[in-house]
């Protein structure tokens, strides 16, 4: 394991170690949170705490025309960093996908309250709103520090965006309770980390010399972006698509169980998305024959990684009731199913950091989409009638989907940029 984390490593030294431990650091914060609101209020609160996470955000991902995902290629990519209205542009188009997304939910506001917050007054689906708007900056934020190469600014956002919660929630306790305290603990959290990512952009001179924005420039950046957003978006339904159908079927006390579960699980993600995280900015100046060839190395040592860790996890589950409460023994099966699932996450990381840094964010949404048909179809046929453990092989089988779909893709794009077999593989982020 020590061989193969090295070898990865060498790719991006410091900068692989320190995001796995950034999100290490945000998974035990949203652990601590989610456990301390489990004793308060059992599963159903710990259901609702779900919820205002997962459907505020997504209405920001999916409204944002995928800037988050868009903005690292850019700010990393030599043809763009150097445009004085780029940095501009980015943050108009923040504005305004952050202001769209607020005015859909408005709308919708009545559907919503139908589907998922039944229980709770019109009102406090309408102040979600704010949910809305700020989760949309905090996602954007952390992706301009990645494309400007701060890795230690972006791994601070990503640990601050979940450890920022438990202490607003600590601090609300004696003024709020329920539903209105989760809401105002997660959009106060929201606020802190946004304001901590806009000085340290400031201090880096994110805001020199900036000219307005520039319209055309915005349109290029939306059209990469949609290309990703597919794929966000895709991978936003692999991920949570159950979430939702569980919420809206069998309401938030089977829910909190169910999250227990997948949180546990997708604990094994954390490589996957470092890899992506650090690799993609850096595959982003590099030559596209090259970045396949390090990329081609690197494939086998990934899948590795991820088994090995997946061990410990496995090892860990049956602790869950313990943690959590004798409420939650349910979350044990669905956890094992899930973690099977997720053996593949760190391949599946690898290339989409590929086809993102070659500037094929198309490809990896067209790989996603292949996982989502399963997704769709197999949580409509096993929820319904299994709940909890349907919802988990629903979820496993999408997520092994998804990582033999991408690895088809990473070959056909490799192909199409005829990489040269003879040559020796190249160091990512050499210059």
């Amino acid at each position: 394991m020590k061989r193969i984390i090295a070898r990865l490593a060498r790719y991006a030294p410091p900068a692989l170690t320190a995001n796995v431990a950034a999100r290490i650091v945000a998974l035990v914060a949203l652990t601590l949170a989610t456990i301390l609101v489990a004793h308060a209020g059992g599963p159903k609160l710990l259901g609702e705490l779900t919820l205002l996470r997962v459907i505020p955000g997504l209405a920001g991902v999916l409204v944002s025309c995928g800037l988050p995902s868009a903005a690292p290629y850019f700010l990393a990519n030599r043809k763009y960093a150097t445009l004085p209205r780029l940095r501009s542009t980015l943050v108009m188009l923040t504005l305004l996908g952050s202001l769209a997304a607020s005015g859909c939910w408005l709308v919708l506001t009545p559907l919503l309250h139908w589907l998922f917050f039944r229980p709770w007054h019109m009102g406090v689906v309408l102040a979600a709103t704010v949910a809305v708007f700020a989760q949309l900056w905090v996602a954007a934020g952390k992706s301009f520090l990645q494309g400007e190469n701060d890795m230690r600014g972006a791994n601070t956002a990503i640990a601050a965006e979940e450890a920022a919660f438990l202490p607003v929630y600590v601090a609300l306790l004696p003024f709020l309770h329920g539903t209105a305290l989760l809401m105002s603990a997660l959009v106060g959290a929201d606020v802190l980390v946004t304001a901590g990512i806009a000085v340290r952009l400031a201090r880096r001179g994110f805001l020199r010399g900036w000219k307005r924005p520039d319209a055309q420039l915005g349109g290029e950046i939306c059209r990469y972006g949609l290309r990703g957003q597919v794929g966000g978006m895709l991978s936003l339904i692999n991920l949570r698509l159950d979430v939702v159908i569980l919420g809206a079927l069998v309401g938030p006390g089977t829910l909190g169980v169910y999250a227990v579960a997948s949180k546990c699980a997708e604990l094994l993600r954390l490589p996957g998305l470092a890899i992506t995280y650090v690799l993609y900015p850096r595959l982003a100046v590099r030559d596209r024959s090259a970045a396949a060839r390090d990329v081609a190395e690197l494939l086998p040592r990934a899948f590795l990684m991820t088994v090995l860790a997946a061990i410990p996890l496995a090892a860990a589950v049956p602790l869950l009731p313990l943690v959590y409460g004798p409420a939650f023994a349910g979350a044990i099966v669905p956890a094992y199913i899930i973690l099977f699932g997720l053996v593949g996450e760190g391949v599946a990381g690898l290339v989409s950091a590929y086809l993102y840094g070659v500037g094929r964010p198309g490809a990896n949404s067209i790989a996603l989409s292949v996982s989502v048909v399963v997704t769709i179809g197999l949580d409509l046929a096993l929820i319904p009638h299994f709940h909890v453990i349907g919802a988990a092989v629903a979820s496993a089988v999408a997520y092994l989907t998804s990582s033999v779909a991408l690895l088809v893709c990473y070959f056909a794009v490799r192909k199409m940029v005829h990489v040269p077999r003879h040559k020796a593989p190249a160091t990512v982020g050499a210059s």
